[in-house]
């Protein structure tokens, strides 16, 4: 993946800037076409904005499915870059602004290191919110899901329909919890013949 401006792309054939899929960070997705492109599809963030750089004659199929690609890959990206738990407690702040009306004030926010089975706790009586650091590397939609689930437990304890329906105000909820779904059906995958164990 590229972080080229548009200069090394080539004059655009088209260019579109459409609303982002829901649950992205950024505002708008401007993709750009190139005839000089030819197979390669690049991604970069500018401002507020996610520029994707496609060869002119893919077909509108093509593009949708390489925009969902490249969006993941930067998200993927961008949660790499190992937040603290200071960035965590200001992104779960957020995060309550966003789909809580900021009504869900954690009283602590961090990362830990003794969570291997769940993937985030909450305690609301004391208002604080622990991540399991295997979270640390998954895509930004990941960890913010698993940051609103625990906000929620501020406002609703249980697992009930109260709990789901707050839930249900963030777009990307089913497609997070499909990924963690499958991360954890992998670790449990037998090891494929002839792998070594260290």
């Amino acid at each position: 993946m590229s972080a080229d401006p548009l200069h090394s792309a080539g004059t655009p054939q088209r260019s579109k800037t459409s609303p982002p899929p829901s649950g992205s960070t950024a505002s708008a997705i401007e993709v750009r076409r190139s005839a000089r492109r030819r197979r390669t599809v690049s991604a970069y963030r500018e401002g507020d904005r996610t520029i994707v750089l496609i060869p002119a004659r893919m077909s509108e199929a093509e593009e949708r499915r390489w925009v969902t690609v490249m969006l993941d890959k930067l998200a993927a990206q961008e949660s790499r870059r190992t937040l603290g738990d200071a960035e965590l407690a200001e992104r779960a702040r957020r995060l309550s602004e966003q789909y809580f009306d900021g009504r869900a004030r954690p009283a602590s926010v961090r990362w830990v290191t003794n969570q291997n089975t769940r993937w985030g706790s909450c305690t609301p009586a004391e208002g604080s919110i622990r991540l399991s650091h295997r979270l640390q590397g998954m895509p930004e939609y990941v960890v913010d899901y698993v940051l609103l689930h625990e906000l929620a437990h501020l406002l609703v304890p249980g697992h009930g329909p109260d709990f789901w329906r707050l839930l249900e105000a963030y777009p990307r909820t089913e497609r997070a919890r499909g990924y963690l779904e499958g991360v954890v059906a992998a670790a449990r995958l037998p090891q494929l013949p002839g792998a070594r164990t260290e």
